[in-house]
């Protein structure tokens, strides 16, 4: 029989082979187990045919529908995943609940002769596990806050701190997005955020790397990112953690910002509807405003007034209500080695 176990009591990837999510690749692209692998038994149409046939049928119809389909789907899985495994091979399986799905998998790996266990709850377990590992885990840690105006390079910064081998949290990288109006990551095209369960999946990883007696360098951050928020024992650290500010002169933030955003150049139509958004604040004159800079090419004195007009006051206002006045002000001319330096001066005294 296939062994099952809660996911408290499951050690990480080094016990198991591998560690193999059965449910349907839509359920898996919300969310999955670190270093998991999706061979669906029920593909996302194959699910939905079972399940409607279930309600307006029979529930017997719809069982032997399944039974084919997940019989036909767990053959090409072994004529192809499967086909090269060794007889040392011990998966680790699950599927919403640890209900019929893992185990269907799981008795069939089973009679070959492989050593299979099977997540018991299946990835309801998992959920439970980070949400209570997030509220548990910060206040474990201390956390070092990087503030400062739009475009002064905290994100660089805090990349070449990660470099040197200094622990970082990228909330902005695991959120896929720059937190902002214009703060959608582009790879050629605008990428999705992950789901929020995916986040959370994420930032609890990156916390389990972290040693406890090092401080945890963050950028200053709201407690939402795009569309994804921060779990709330994250955020009440953070805003009590010290904070230190890096300034910068706004002639160096604008190419900063024209060098860190070029899709906007290239594609000046996203731009102006990201600024629609902004017409209920500033006006439709102010609006139109933007539009002719972007139309004439000023781009310096377009992303010049945004920082004055919108970005700085936003952070003025927000900085001084969510988080500690900062211990340090870093003033700089320009982001480098030497800035880094000066932050990790006091840690390595």
């Amino acid at each position: 029989m296939a062994r099952s176990l809660t996911y408290t009591q499951a050690p990480w990837l080094e016990t198991y082979t591998e560690i193999i999510d059965v449910r349907s690749p839509s359920e898996f692209a919300e969310d999955h187990l670190p270093q998991a692998i999706n061979l669906p038994i029920l593909d996302d149409e194959q699910r939905a045919k079972v399940g409607t046939l279930y309600k307006q049928v029979s529930p017997f119809q719809a069982r032997k529908l399944g039974a084919a389909l997940v019989a036909r789907n767990i053959a090409q899985h072994l004529e192809s995943h499967f086909a090269a495994k060794d007889k040392d091979y011990h998966p680790l399986v699950y599927c919403w609940r640890g209900g019929q799905r893992s185990h269907s998998l799981a008795g069939v790996l089973n009679q070959i002769g492989w050593r299979v266990t099977v997540l018991e709850g299946g990835y309801k377990t998992y959920r439970t596990y980070v949400r209570q590992q997030l509220e548990t885990l910060p206040p474990q840690f201390t956390f070092q806050v990087l503030s400062g105006f739009t475009g002064s390079g905290k994100t660089y910064i805090l990349h070449q701190l990660a470099q040197r081998g200094v622990q970082v949290l990228d909330l902005e990288g695991w959120a896929n997005h720059r937190g902002s109006l214009l703060g959608q990551q582009w790879h050629d095209k605008p990428t999705p955020q992950p789901s929020q369960k995916q986040f959370e999946s994420l930032l609890l990883l990156a916390l389990q790397r972290f040693d406890a007696s090092q401080p945890i360098w963050v950028e200053a951050e709201s407690n939402k990112i795009g569309q994804r928020y921060l779990p709330p024992s994250l955020w009440q650290q953070m805003k009590q953690a010290n904070c230190i500010e890096i300034q910068l002169p706004q002639g160096i933030r604008i190419e900063r910002l024209l060098h860190e955003y070029p899709h906007f150049i290239s594609h000046p139509d996203v731009l102006k509807r990201k600024l629609v958004y902004l017409k209920s604040r500033y006006g439709g004159q102010t609006i139109r405003h933007w539009y002719h800079l972007i139309d004439t090419e000023q781009w310096h004195t377009l992303v010049g007034e945004l920082l004055s007009h919108h970005y700085d006051p936003a952070y003025r206002r927000s900085i001084g209500h969510l988080y500690q006045e900062a211990s340090r002000i870093i003033e700089i001319d320009e982001v480098s080695d030497t800035t880094v330096e000066a932050l990790l001066e006091p840690f390595e005294s």
